[in-house]
């Protein structure tokens, strides 16, 4: 098992990241003597692939574990079981001291662009920051024409890298973030609900940004979002989760047009349409979330499901194909007509 993320010995003929089962359970502690009482099963065995190049959105509700699940893969969590894969290396169990050369192909874009930004600093040394431990400028003149190309990268002016992040609007601090994963040549940014924050224009400002960058730098992008109408414009392929699993995964054009899992096809109900005019039937999910700390048996999703019957409640779905690269973890079919059935046991 190599000690590091070695570019030399990554492999082209596998995706740039593989997650196998992941889990994240936290432990809850009470009691008189402080001992383990329990534990918030916030990711509980997520699976998928991104290839090199590409957009993988993970949706869900608040809640679901979806920004968990990001977390874990950036290290910034110790995973509770699983495997995590960048170009064919296992990163998920690097020890501490070997983890430049991941922080480096692994960037990340927070949701709250004021607090991911030193208030301190200004956005020169803020860009400067990961050039200079990285290795990849030494300083002078050329760290500030590096610091300057970053800029334009993301349409800020060059002299505004004297400033400070307090002086800047929320999607420009947002710019300077991006700028920021941009500045150490990432493989992969995991954008953690990267627009949520920001007013609905300057949201797609932002992502026609992604976008571009993606198109001329090449790298890959796990997009974490609630927001289906955002995730429809950007992403390649998406992942749905719900209470820490995901319950199906296609590309974007079959899950908009052709969703399998009852949850999902809730979800992209309540997704505003441009033509006011258009109908469509509003799908109302009744009941609460249920609690991570003490999730329903069976089908997780069972408890609020419209067409649960009883396999549902006794027995756990797995992902299946439900078509070509769609695959559902739910035991109903489709049938003509748009109808669900029971599948077949």
């Amino acid at each position: 098992m190599t000690e590091g993320v070695d570019a030399a010995n990554m492999t082209h003929d596998r995706p740039l990241l593989e997650v196998n089962g992941l889990k994240k359970h936290f432990p809850i502690f009470g009691g008189i003597l402080g001992q383990e009482t329990a534990k918030v099963y916030a990711v509980d065995g997520v699976t998928f692939s991104i290839d090199r190049g590409e957009t993988l959105a993970l949706v869900g509700e608040s809640g679901c574990g979806k920004s968990t699940v990001g977390k874990a893969i950036l290290r910034l969590y110790p995973i509770t079981d699983g495997e995590v894969y960048l170009a064919g290396n296992r990163i998920d169990n690097l020890p501490a001291g070997t983890l430049r050369p991941l922080r480096r192909r692994v960037q990340v874009v927070f949701q709250d662009p004021f607090s991911s930004l030193n208030p301190r600093m200004k956005v020169r040394d803020i860009l400067a920051e990961p050039l200079i431990n990285f290795g990849i400028v030494r300083g002078g003149r050329e760290l500030t024409e590096r610091v300057g190309l970053l800029m334009d990268k993301v349409q800020l002016p060059r002299d505004a890298i004297w400033r400070y992040p307090h002086e800047f609007s929320g999607g420009q601090r947002q710019r300077i973030g991006i700028a920021r994963a941009l500045a150490p040549g990432a493989d992969l940014i995991i954008c953690d609900e990267a627009v949520s924050a920001l007013d609905v224009s300057v949201k797609a400002q932002i992502i026609n940004l992604l976008v571009n960058l993606q198109d001329e730098f090449g790298m890959a992008l796990l997009f974490i979002s609630h927001d289906l109408a955002i995730v429809e414009h950007l992403t390649h392929r998406v992942a749905v989760m719900y209470l820490g699993k995901i319950v199906e995964l296609a590309d974007r054009r079959t899950l908009f047009a052709k969703s399998h899992h009852p949850y999902t096809r809730a979800l992209l109900s309540a997704v505003p349409v441009p033509d006011p005019t258009a109908k469509r039937q509003r799908i109302i999910l009744t009941g609460d979330v249920p609690s991570p700390i003490n999730p329903p048996s069976g089908c997780r999703f069972h408890t609020r499901c419209p067409f649960a019957f009883d396999r549902c409640r006794v027995e756990e779905p797995v992902l299946r194909p439900v078509g070509e690269g769609h695959v559902s973890a739910c035991h109903l079919d489709h049938v003509p007509g748009g109808q669900v059935v029971p599948m077949a046991a």
